[in-house]
Order: C-alpha cells, then structure tokens, then sequence
C-alpha cells in the first residue's frame, strides 16, 4: 500500500515538475516574442494619431473626431491584428514556418496543375517584393520619430535630430556583421518596459478623461465617415499606421510558435497598445495643442528625456527585426530560385536563424539613410509609409482565401464571407494610402517594382539556362556507350554539381575532352529546394547507383535551410555505406557565362540584367560551403 502511495506522488511529482519546466519555456518564448516581433507594431504610438490630425491631410481636434479616429484605430487593431492574422492566418503554416514566401509555397502545392498557379505564384513574389520597400522605410521612421522627442525636451536639440539618426542607423547596421544573438537577450527585457510604459503612461491621463473609451463603440468611426467622407477616407491612410507591423506576426511563427505570439498579443501587447492610444485621446480631450507630439506630451516633464532614450532603444529593437526578415526573406528566395546566391554568413553555431547577408544589409542602409536625410522628418516619411503594407495584406489575403477553400476546405460560402470581407478592408486601406504615393508612397512602390523585376527576372532566366543546358545534355545511356575502356581512371573521388536530375553534367564532359580522364568514383550531384521550410535529415539524401563506378546523388534542402554539400557527403556513409574523404575528393563546377541573344526567350534589357546577376552571384564553393583548395571550375557559354 505504501508502495502504491509513493508511486502515486512520485507521478504526481514528476507531472508537476514537467509542467513547471514547459511553463518556465512558454514564459521565456512569450517574452522573446515581445521583443522581437512585437516592436513594429509597439512603436506605432509614436506617430498614429499624431499622423490622424496634424498630418498631410489634417483634422480639427474636437470631441467628435476625436471618438471617431479612435474607433477606427481600435477596430482597425482588432479586425487586422486580432482576427485576420492572429487568429485566422497564422493557422496557415507552412511546417511551422510563416511569411508570404511560406504562405506561396504552400498555396502552389494546393494549387498546382491549377490556372490559378502561376497568378498566384507572381503574386506571391511581388508580395515578398513589397517587403523590401516595407523594410526599408520601417528603421528610418521609426528612429527618427522616436529622435525627434528631443525637440519635446527643448526646441533648441532640433538641429541634432537628423545627424544623431543617422549615427544610430549607422551603428546598428554595422553590428548587423556580429549577428543579433548577444542583442537580442536585451530585446526582450526592454520591449517588456516599453509596453509597460505605454500602458501606464495610457492608463494615468484616461483616469483623467474616461469617456474617451467610448469610442470602442464600432458606431462612432461609421459615424465619422458617414459624416465626412472625404475627411474620414483621407483618415484611414493614417488610421493604418496603428496596424503596421501585424504581418511580422505570422512572418516570426516560425521562431517562436503560434502559442507564445497568441499568449503575448491578447494578454500583454493588445491591452499595452490601447491602453496608450485612449491615453493619447483623452489627452487630447483635455489640450488639443498636445497634438504636435501627443504620445511624448503623456509624459511629466521630468519623464521625457528617459522617455526619448526608452523610445530610441524600442525603436531600433524594432528595425533590428525588420533588417533580420529581410535577411530571412533572401536566404528563402535564393532557395526558392529567385534570387542569385549571395554570401551568407552564419553568425551562431547554434541558432539556424542568425545569419548575416552583406549585400542585403547595405542596400538597406544606404536606402534607410538616404530616406531620412531625404524626407527629413517623420511626418514627411509617413506620407510614404502604409502602401506596401497595405498591399502586403491585400495579397495575403487572396493566398489565404485558396487556403481556406482548398486546404482547410471550408465551406465556399464561408470562404467568399470571410476572405471577402477581409480583401473589403484592406482595399478600403490600399486605397486611402494610394492617395500618399505623390507624397512619398512611390518609394516603397518603385522598389516592391524594381525587386519584384529582379526576383522575376533571375527566374525566368534560370529557366532559359535549364532549356539550354537540356539540349546541350547527353543521356546518360548514350554517355555509357560511348565511354571507351581505355580511358585512365584517376584515384580519388569526382563529385560534378549539376542542377538538372538526369543526364551528364556539362562539366563532365568538358573534363573529359580537356584531360582525357576519368575518377574511380564518380558522383552527379543535384541540390533541389523543396515546398517546405525544413527538410528531415532522413530524407536529404537519395543515391542511386548508376554502374561503373557512377552515382547520382540528390539532394534536399528546405527553403529556409543552407546547404551543407561536405555534411551531406558525411551522411552517405551512415546511409549507403560510401565514404568521402575531402582529401582525396575534387568538386568539379560549372561556370556558365550568360550570352544575350536576340532569339525568342526574354526582352534583351532582361538578359543583359540577368547575365549582370549571374556574373555577380557568389560562387557555389563558398554557397555549398566546399572546401575552396578542392574545386575545379570550368567555364561554359550559353546564349539566351
């Protein structure tokens, strides 16, 4: 019986234990995800409302307007955030991961075969496109609108408003090289103050006036817009702001879960964020001349230059993220063929996440900087701000209306009521930024159209090098044949790179014409890219043997993994029994030199960009991490 009793509290123990280690991990995950995927959206405050009524399109400060642009702030939050991303698309996970590319991806293997396929694929890809012009403008205004509070703390600091931006920008782009492991066990602590601060600061001035939280009554902003619809449809460009940041949600799932981000956002960053934007509104119910910097105004005196640096630290915690998914968003879209390779550094031995991509980084800074000193101010900068956002949703959208209908098989009815309603909302907000693109909103837009130009560009002519390769291939059968017994056979291991499946690579061909010899081994070696995020190490590698001393190795990566050629070639002795040793392997690759032509394929200004890019893609030894002292490359022409 005693025995009985132990077991019985020893189980209930170890339960009890297990379930205080998974809590500890959830709490840890919570916080991470405040501090890393919240900080778009958390800076927001900054310049929302502020952008509602004394923006480009300004409105007069009284009570009713005042309800009225609240509302909408608070439904846009609860509609967008709450309902269309927390709760609907980020079911929609591509094995775990999130993103546009990952929603694409999964939308193309429900829908392959389809007409839809290839509209929805261009989609997909201008989606990703969006993201850059997106990135690009997110560090600039949300450094510089959290900078310019020092003009709150005295008028006379304005002058260092522009050049302190740019030493911050400077700085945190520069550390990019070190990666952001080190930083980001400060994000999480930090963004942690931040939305406490917000919420406090909220919470003390709508003590002061709280009749402003009637406002959450949805009838007050159809009220506003009923009554000025031309004010209210100018309104809803800046209303936005508040909701920026909402797709960083499902593109950071896949670093954290749909769990912790879920925990986070209804418990802690919802409340912390409406708190603060009531806060603002009933301060401005008391003293509408707050309203040149109504969230710095929320705070005493005293508070505002700790509240400056508290902001400045937000802010670039929430360009951190964003410079990180665009290094993510790269890696993806040169495993998924859209982009050239491009050198990749891994900055953790431990974190698969943390990389670091040179060329991407500054890009970014040069467009990032030349963005504040351009605009000068957040408010200029808001003008270009919303639309390739905007467009993001809208696309996002579409993709997951074919998720619903053909995945999750939903009702029709139920797919055209909810997607429908969702595509109404975000064309309602499209369109209000649409007017910005004079402003400014042709900046994200020329650069989502340069990128997407790229991306679609390096695609199709990856497919125009495919078709050529094919009919330059020979069939590994008539290879066979031809093969004379009297060729010598080099000691040691030949591994020849080949993006084609089948048929003999070029390169070998050209090794056999030049040096007339053969390895005892010899092994054509294929990266493929799958639809999924992550492929299983069970299922990289697939070798057949071809005879004569001849294999053919393929191999499988996610889209958001970095091949490993030498690791994999480790693995085969596991799986196959064939070992590789790196001493006595040579890797033959080919180097193909981009011909423009004049024959049917893509417009020559297309072709002449594509042979630009592939002249300058980084080399595959260093892509596939092989050993540099052990390549041989060999150069071949292709007309296109």
């Amino acid at each position: 019986m005693d025995g009985s009793r132990r077991l019985f509290w020893s189980a209930i123990q170890s339960t009890h234990d297990r379930m205080k280690a998974e809590g500890n991990k959830l709490a840890g995950l919570v916080v991470a995800t405040i501090g890393i995927v919240f900080g778009d959206i958390g800076t927001s405050p900054l310049y929302a409302v502020r952008e509602t009524f004394a923006g480009h399109h300004p409105l007069p400060v009284t009570p009713q307007n005042l309800l009225g642009i609240l509302s909408l702030v608070f439904w846009t939050i609860i509609i967008l955030v709450s309902v269309k991303y927390v709760s609907i698309i980020m079911r929609a996970d591509n094995r775990g991961e999130g993103g546009s590319l990952a929603l694409l991806a999964l939308v193309s293997e429900v829908t392959k075969g389809t007409r839809a396929a290839r509209f929805l694929t261009l989609l997909g890809v201008f989606a990703a496109a969006l993201f850059y012009g997106d990135s690009m403008i997110t560090p600039a205004i949300s450094v510089l609108s959290a900078v310019e509070g020092l003009e709150v703390v005295t008028p006379q600091l304005k002058s260092y408003v522009i050049p302190l931006t740019v030493v911050i920008l400077t700085g945190l782009f520069a550390l990019q090289r070190h990666g952001t492991a080190t930083v980001g066990l400060m994000f999480g602590p930090i963004m942690v103050v931040w939305f406490l601060i917000l919420a406090l600061l909220g919470l003390i001035n709508l003590l002061n006036a709280p009749e402003i939280l009637y406002a959450a009554n949805p009838l007050h902003g159809i009220g506003f817009i009923a009554s000025h619809p031309l004010q209210g449809f100018f309104a809803l460009g800046s209303v936005f702001l508040a909701a920026t940041g909402a797709e960083a949600l499902y593109t950071d799932m896949g670093h954290f879960g749909r769990l912790p981000i879920r925990l986070a956002w209804f418990s802690f960053v919802k409340p912390a964020l409406l708190l603060n934007y009531f806060g603002q509104g009933a301060l401005l119910l008391r003293d509408a001349e707050a309203i040149q910097s109504p969230f710095f105004r929320l705070a005493p005196d005293w508070g505002l230059l700790p509240l400056v640096i508290l902001a400045t630290l937000a802010t670039v915690i929430a360009s951190q993220a964003v410079i990180s998914g665009a290094f993510s968003v790269a890696r993806q879209a040169i495993q998924l063929g859209l982009l050239p390779r491009l050198k990749i550094i891994h900055t953790s031995g431990e974190e698969r996440g943390q990389i670091y991509v040179p060329f991407i980084n500054w890009t970014l800074y040069c467009a990032v900087v030349g963005l504040v000193v351009g605009f000068g101010s957040s408010s200029d900068l808001a003008a270009a701000y919303g639309i390739a956002v905007t467009g993001t949703m809208m696309i996002d959208t579409i993709l997951i209306a074919f998720v619903m209908g053909m995945l999750w098989r939903w009702q029709p009815l139920v797919v055209a009521l909810v997607a429908g309603t969702l595509f109404l909302v975000d064309f309602a907000f499209f369109s209000a930024n649409a007017i910005k693109i004079p402003q400014g909103g042709w900046f994200p837009l020329l650069v989502a159209l340069t990128t997407f130009t790229v991306l679609t560009t390096w695609k199709r002519g990856r497919e125009l090098v495919q078709e050529q390769l094919a009919r330059h291939a020979m069939p590994f059968d008539t290879f066979m044949r031809s093969l004379s017994d009297k060729i010598p056979r080099a000691k040691g291991n030949a591994v020849f790179l080949t993006s084609r499946p089948e048929g003999v690579p070029v390169a070998l061909l050209h090794n056999l014409k030049h040096n007339q010899t053969l390895h005892d081994r010899v092994v054509f070696l294929t990266v493929v890219t799958a639809d999924v995020p992550y492929v299983a190490s069970e299922e990289r590698l697939r070798l057949s043997e071809l005879g004569n001393g001849f294999y053919r190795l393929i191999l499988r990566y996610g889209f958001m993994e970095s091949p490993d050629i030498p690791a994999a070639l480790v693995q085969c002795r596991g799986l196959y029994g064939l070992q590789f040793d790196m001493m006595r392997t040579s890797f033959f690759v080919s180097r193909e030199t981009i011909v423009p032509s004049l024959r049917p394929g893509m417009a020559m200004w297309r072709e002449r960009l594509f042979a630009f890019m592939a002249l300058n893609s980084a080399s595959a030894t260093s892509f596939f991490k092989i050993p540099t002292g052990r390549v041989v490359e060999l150069g071949t022409q292709l007309e296109i």
